[in-house]
């Protein structure tokens, strides 16, 4: 099955010869093999590049193995140059090939070469490796197919399309099987054999165990706010298992920098300040999320909520936590308590402040989720998007309420 990914394409192509290592970073299986070596090439093919200026090589491939030696690479790239025409290097997972900063940085300096790798670590994307490539790193951030891709390829009735995503999710390879237990079977394995696997070799891990069941609770807890001491607590009390908080602060970057979820910060709106420890964590896929867990948590509002954190960031938003702070009366004195904003999405000069809602059936439910939104006193748009597919509108606040299937499949639903 052919998945347009156009959106990542389309910005690959716009970097095409700026002078920088177009760096295509993601999680591993999330398609950037796919992207470079079939979607890429086919467009530098269309646009008459021929295939002998198309150098093709895959560190993960036992074939190219070889050339995970940094100057085995550097000779073999140098050697199919043969003109002074344009050639593209196609380099896939380079963060197997030792030194490999020196190589990339070595590309550099031919002018004739434009450089695209992929990485399935952030390790490669570090300060260190952006000073050694003197400021010429370009990442492009690829992730799973988010609802918008995975619909144009299942098609059909939209509500059942929703519901298969939010359970399987939207890692490409999904589309090979067609039974419930074929696709918790795959997406089982690729987190037990594939990233479990690649995390504890990479950063020798000597208590699997222990990561594992910090996996779980992190699986288990996507939108709420954590912290190293909050879970180190929590593996004492419940799992009878002492943990010290700096292993655990170096388990969740160890899973962050294997790109499977994402640390989002606390930002308090009316302080206009970042706010520290705890932040929240979503990951990267709802499908890798629900079978960590055996597919058993299968809560559609944490869900829906992880999947609008990760359509916010597919779309280039920075995006935090929003934190309003309020007095309110409580019996006959002032307390003040903290209101949450679900997400505070930042992009440019544009900012929206947002909030993921299953549904709102009551007036009750509606001022609750209205209620720290109409403490904030700036200009910048307030939105609330709902599970159920509706006419988008406003209210008579002046907030935003739109139907999820409007927000993921139409990339300007914010701007209703």
């Amino acid at each position: 099955m052919n998945i347009s990914r156009d959106y990542y394409l389309n910005k690959i192509i716009r970097h095409k010869h700026n002078g920088f290592i177009k760096i295509i970073s993601g999680i591993r299986r999330c398609g950037k093999s796919y992207m470079l070596f079939e979607l890429f090439k086919s467009h530098l093919i269309s646009q008459g590049v021929p295939d002998t200026h198309i150098i093709k090589i895959q560190l993960d491939n036992r074939k190219h193995q070889k050339y995970q030696n940094p100057d085995a690479c550097y000779n073999y790239v140098e050697s199919q140059i043969k003109d002074e025409n344009m050639h593209y290097l196609l380099l896939d997972e380079v963060q197997m090939m030792s030194d490999f900063e020196s190589v990339l940085n070595g590309f550099l300096h031919i002018k004739n070469l434009d450089v695209y790798v992929t990485g399935s670590n952030s390790k490669f994307l570090s300060s260190d490796i952006v000073t050694e490539f003197r400021g010429r790193g370009d990442e492009i951030r690829m992730y799973p197919l988010n609802f918008s891709e995975y619909y144009s390829a299942v098609g059909g009735d939209w509500s059942r399309a929703w519901d298969e995503y939010c359970l399987y999710g939207g890692m490409p390879a999904i589309f090979k099987f067609d039974t419930d237990a074929d696709k918790s079977r795959y997406l089982q394995n690729l987190f037990k054999e594939t990233y479990i696997k690649d995390v504890v070799e990479r950063n020798s891990i000597r208590n699997k165990t222990e990561f594992e069941q910090l996996l779980d609770v992190m699986a288990s807890n996507i939108g709420c706010l954590t912290s190293a001491r909050k879970l180190a607590n929590s593996f004492k009390s419940i799992a009878k298992n002492s943990i010290s908080e700096p292993a655990l602060s170096q388990y969740l970057k160890h899973i962050s920098e294997a790109f499977l979820i994402n640390k989002v910060q606390r930002y308090d709106i009316k302080g206009k300040k970042y706010l520290n420890s705890p932040f929240k964590y979503y990951f990267v896929d709802p499908g890798l999320r629900n079978a960590r867990l055996n597919f058993r948590q299968t809560e559609i509002n944490h869900i829906m909520e992880n999947i609008v954190y990760n359509e916010l960031i597919i779309r280039g938003y920075q995006v935090d936590v929003g934190n309003v702070g309020i007095r309110e009366k409580d019996e006959d004195q002032y307390v003040r308590k903290q209101l949450e904003v679900d997400f505070v999405a930042n992009l440019g000069s544009k900012r929206y402040y947002i909030q993921s809602a299953q549904e709102i059936p009551t007036q009750e439910k509606k001022e609750q989720e209205e209620k720290s939104l109409l403490e904030i006193k700036d200009s910048f748009k307030k939105v609330i998007i709902i599970e159920k597919n509706i006419v988008p509108r406003h209210d008579e606040n002046g907030i935003t309420i739109i139907g999820m299937k409007d927000f993921l499949l139409n990339m300007e639903s914010l701007d209703f």
